[in-house]
């Protein structure tokens, strides 16, 4: 990470593994409940793979101060937003997957809650940023605090906004000197590779099967069956570990130029089309031809590869850009999930 190119392959490669890990996250869900393996693999990519991805997006909202920035991030965010809500609201109703036409700007579908959540969060560094580190303190404690509030969920993405603003506003705080000390010190990827596998072996033995809905972050905690005042200690807990494998991951991506880094330039393209393919097998796809790749690790691998390889390819990002990025005029485009 000495040089801005080196910063930003740094950046582009762990977009890459991690929207390669949203795509096989998703993909392996429906499965994780009948298979041990895969249910590990679920949780433990989904504890931290959306923070490692929110934590990038605040790391380049520095520039939120700037004359035009929220506009931008309107035109960036906000309205895209509204487009893909739309579009879902046609695909689950043609596709059979809801049974009657409506759309509702309320409660975003499936994954679009990321960006009427990253809309909030750059919003809600007008407040925050002022106050720096005593404001990441609060905002870790209103994220605790949100899961007592009985009613909050998915409307607005009010219960993700806050329990993933922490990790945003954690980014938005890390200067170039102190994330290179975090994650290229002269041990961290012994450290990181340490990280990741005690995680994994971790989780193996104890995850139980009825917490995946910590992980996920977009209800109470009463809605999760307990609500206990020691709830928010658990949560507490959850951010730690979460940053310590956050930054575990970081400290195993390579900073070099690769074939595959340019993808991570376009991963809110694979980000908001990847689901039309998702939804589509498991809607129309035979349940023989399921159980063919259920069953088959490699195949989920190739298949998710193949996903990302192609959603990110630049014929994707020519011709639905339109869509994705709304102003094309824009100079510099809204970074996080896509530079």
């Amino acid at each position: 990470m000495a040089s801005a190119s080196k910063r930003s392959m740094f950046f582009d490669n762990a977009k890459f593994v991690l929207i390669f890990l949203v795509v096989f996250g998703h993909m392996i869900s429906p499965l994780k409940n009948d298979d041990g393996f895969l249910f590990t693999l679920y949780t433990v990519i989904f504890l931290f793979h959306m923070p490692a991805f929110i934590l990038i997006s605040g790391y380049f909202a520095k520039g939120f101060r700037k004359k035009g920035y929220l506009l931008k991030t309107v035109k960036k965010v906000l309205i895209p937003y509204f487009i893909f809500q739309v579009i879902y609201s046609i695909f689950y109703y043609l596709s059979g997957q809801e049974q009657s036409f409506e759309i509702d700007f309320l409660h975003p579908h499936w994954t679009l809650w990321f960006l009427l959540s990253l809309f909030c969060w750059n919003v809600m560094l007008y407040l925050f940023a002022k106050y720096k580190w005593y404001g990441f303190i609060f905002s870790v404690l209103l994220g605790i605090a949100i899961g007592y509030i009985d009613s909050v969920g998915s409307f607005l993405s009010l219960s993700r906004t806050f329990v993933f603003f922490p990790y945003f506003l954690l980014g938005f705080l890390l200067d170039k000197e102190l994330l290179r000390r975090l994650i290229r010190a002269k041990f961290s990827r012994p450290v990181g590779l340490g990280v990741m596998i005690s995680i994994i072996v971790l989780f193996a033995i104890e995850f139980p099967k009825d917490a995946v809905p910590w992980l996920l972050g977009d209800t109470s905690y009463a809605n999760m069956g307990i609500k206990q005042f020691t709830d928010g200690l658990l949560r507490a807990g959850q951010y730690a570990l979460t940053l310590v494998v956050v930054f575990g991951f970081f400290a195993l991506i390579p900073s070099n130029r690769f074939k595959l880094t340019k993808i991570g330039e376009r991963t809110l393209y694979v980000y908001l089309f990847h689901g039309f393919i998702l939804k589509s097998f498991q809607t129309f796809l035979p349940d023989e031809g399921l159980n063919i790749i259920s069953n088959n690790y490699l195949l989920l691998i190739i298949f998710s590869f193949i996903i990302c390889i192609s959603l990110g390819s630049y014929l994707i990002k020519k011709y639905t850009s339109p869509l994705v990025e709304f102003d094309l005029l824009l100079g510099h485009e809204q970074r996080g999930l896509s530079r």
